[in-house]
């Protein structure tokens, strides 16, 4: 037996001097020292075997293995399970391998500075994502906690902001928590000017001015908030579609003949830590989706140039599909055998060929049929009366093990 070889620690601005007992021992008594060259250089040189990260930190966090055997230990900023390298090394260590440690994380400091109750409050990260992430989050009364991804993220968000009606947002960069050099920066938005440091952790409550541009992530986003080119699965048959899909934390989304990714882009928004891969064969919509899931807060959309059904044998297993575009009865059936139980599926159909595939899989399957019909006020001459849409016929399915009278 190995045993716990593998001791991850987190640590503070403080240095040693903040470890607790159990942490110190653990690293007094480790042969092998892994960490930043920051972390690294708070412990007098003694012998000891030490690695710095390299770039990409993956490559060795691929091959923390070698040291299996050997008392190891891993030096990470506060909290290692939140936003860091705990939870990629404990993907790789057997967790009764492994020993964690943690110190307070950059969140837990500056609640305590701002007062900020942490359960009331939004954390989230910039470290390697774009601004527009923010788009996730924002909305009036919104407190936020983020960490930077260098001296110029504050600057970056304070134009965001300024730039969806929120410039009166109240504006915080907490740096070098816990130690002397500890410092504190404070503005709005719109008169942001101050240069900090660039291990920073920024703070905002959101105040919406009367021009506040802000979308909720709920389902049903206008479709004026997409980027399209007409064929897209419009605002309410979107809406009742993501219903019917039940996006949840780390759930995986197939989106067949994606579009413009309004349908990705929507899952990903409702739910946490979720993904999507979004299959679109025609190359000026893929734009429109990568475009789409940037602006809206999603970047981590997987955007792929593939087709139904050829292209669906080697992707991960979903918890959902919908089939947009391209409906066809060679990719309904591959599609209900990848999902996992309990997965769901749901398709539309607009064409009467198209609608003739879903009844066939209606009657081989099982589920909801559904026709939706939107009508929406329209000028008539000096008047006004209703111009119908198109109807979409929706089929919804749940694969065995779904939930009781959902159709399955």
């Amino acid at each position: 037996m190995t045993g716990r070889w593998l001791s991850i620690i987190g640590i503070g601005e403080d240095g040693l001097s903040g470890l607790t007992a159990a942490a110190r021992t653990l690293l007094d008594a480790a042969d092998v020292l892994i960490g930043g060259e920051r972390h690294l250089a708070m412990i007098p040189d003694d012998g000891r075997e030490r690695h710095t990260w390299p770039t990409p930190m993956q490559i060795l966090i691929d091959d923390i293995a070698r040291f299996r055997g050997r008392p190891t230990a891993v030096l990470a900023s506060g909290d290692p399970m939140c936003f860091g390298v705990g939870k990629h090394l404990a993907k790789r260590v057997p967790a009764d391998e492994l020993t964690i440690v943690p110190a307070p994380s950059a969140f837990s400091l500056a609640a305590a500075r701002l007062t900020w109750s942490l359960p009331d409050t939004t954390c989230f990260t910039l470290h390697g994502r774009p601004v527009e992430t923010l788009a996730c989050h924002v909305y009036p009364g919104a407190k936020l906690l983020m960490l930077a991804h260098g001296r110029q993220t504050p600057g970056e968000v304070s134009a965001w902001l300024k730039s969806h009606g929120f410039g009166n947002s109240e504006m915080t960069a907490l740096a070098h928590m816990g130690s002397d050099k500890e410092a504190r920066f404070d503005g709005s938005a719109d008169n942001w000017a101050h240069d900090v440091p660039d291990l920073n952790t920024l703070a905002v409550t959101c105040i919406a001015g009367p021009e506040a541009s802000w979308l909720p992530r709920s389902a049903g986003l206008p479709d004026e908030a997409f980027e399209h080119d007409g064929k897209m699965t419009k605002r309410e048959t979107r809406a009742l579609a993501i219903a019917r899909l039940m996006p949840h934390p780390g759930a995986l989304l197939w989106d067949i003949g994606a579009g413009c990714g309004s349908v990705s882009v929507e899952w990903l928004r409702a739910a946490p830590h979720g993904q999507a891969i979004a299959l679109e064969p025609v190359a000026e919509r893929r734009a429109f989706a990568a475009r789409n899931a940037a602006a809206l807060g999603v970047p981590h959309c997987d955007i792929r140039n593939a087709r139904a059904p050829e292209d669906l044998a080697d992707l991960p297993t979903p918890d959902a599909v919908f089939i947009g575009g391209g409906l066809a009865a060679e990719t309904v059936e591959p599609a209900i055998a990848a999902l996992k139980p309990g997965g769901r599926l749901v398709a539309h159909a607009v064409t009467l060929e198209s609608e003739a595939v879903l009844l066939a899989a209606h009657a081989d399957h099982g589920g909801d049929l559904v026709r939706l019909s939107v009508d929406r006020v329209a000028p008539i001459g000096p008047y006004h009366g209703w111009r119908p849409a198109m109807p979409v016929t929706q089929w919804a399915w749940v694969k065995a093990g779904g939930l009781p009278g959902d159709g399955a």
